[in-house]
């Protein structure tokens, strides 16, 4: 492989690596809290990428003021998701909770098909986003980059920065901390605990939402179930990092996008198992470290 090849591919691993970890993130904040899945995640992230098609095609917002409306719109879909479906069987057994999160995912991919139709459309692209960038690297030769591999990365690095200070410098970021670890002796201390969870599920929706608008501008098609296949490898990349740890999460996208691409990158044959690769990372990781690698052990809440 030639050095130009190696940088492409580094920087389409790490454009990838980073659409997953902001997914992911939503899988171990929610898992973080209350230990159960919510496989919804993965469609918040369509609705995303839907909203600022819509918000772009159909109420000509300019491109920026619909990413922001439809992130908005995301968050505040996973907060009602949370009040409607989950919230009702906090005292339920964990598996009816696990249940209601499989409904509703079957239920934003049908209602998808019903309102936006099964025919895939093409995403709004700006044209900034699209025109490559030239780089020289003196005798090696030259690349060409898309702005998208500079803002992808970077938008995420501010998104879990803003995060992380949130989680680590904040009252609803300190009861979110205390929630994890005893979700009772919290409530007795009078923290709100409804509201404390709907902010961590609109927190989460909105990073999904921010990168499904990102997906879809690497990959401009968007469709109903666009959503399912990125949902899986981030719940992978969530347990392979240490589910419950954002930190974790991020570093499980990274080697994730990491593993897929660069596999591929240095032998083309293998570009049929490219979604194997998931699958195959995760059994590996878990034989050695069952907790991932920034995970810890957690205590069941009954």
């Amino acid at each position: 492989m030639t050095i130009e090849l190696f940088i492409q591919n580094l920087f389409n691993a790490l454009t990838v690596g980073s659409l997953y970890a902001l997914i992911a993130i939503g899988y171990s904040m929610v898992y973080g809290i209350l230990r159960f899945i919510n496989f919804a995640h993965g469609d918040v992230f369509m609705v995303g990428a839907y909203l600022i098609f819509f918000g772009v095609t159909a109420a000509h917002m300019p491109w920026p003021l619909a990413a922001l409306t439809a992130i908005a719109a995301a968050s505040a879909l996973g907060i009602l998701v949370d009040r409607i479906a989950y919230r009702p069987l906090r005292e339920a057994p964990r598996i009816s909770a696990l249940i209601s999160a499989i409904g509703v995912s079957f239920l934003l991919e049908n209602l998808g098909l019903v309102v936006f139709t099964g025919l895939p459309r093409p995403a709004v692209q700006p044209a900034w986003m699209v025109d490559p960038i030239p780089i020289s690297l003196g005798a090696a030769g030259s690349i060409r980059i898309l702005p998208l591999s500079f803002l992808v990365p970077l938008v995420t690095l501010l998104l879990v920065l803003g995060l992380l200070w949130v989680v680590n410098h904040t009252r609803p970021g300190l009861a979110m901390r205390a929630i994890s670890r005893d979700i009772e002796t919290t409530r007795l201390l009078g923290v709100s605990v409804d509201r404390i969870i709907a902010l961590t599920f609109g927190l989460g929706s909105a990073l999904a939402a921010a990168a499904g608008i990102m997906w879809a501008m690497r990959y401009p098609q968007i469709h109903p179930f666009m959503g399912v296949f990125p949902g899986f490898k981030a719940f992978i990349a969530a347990v392979v990092g240490g589910i419950g740890s954002i930190r974790g999460a991020v570093l499980g996208g990274l080697l994730l996008g990491t593993v897929e691409i660069m596999a591929v990158a240095f032998n083309p044959t293998l570009s049929g198992y490219r979604d194997a690769f998931a699958f195959v990372l995760l059994i590996v990781i878990l034989l050695f470290k069952p907790t991932g690698l920034m995970g810890e052990k957690m205590e069941d809440k009954i």
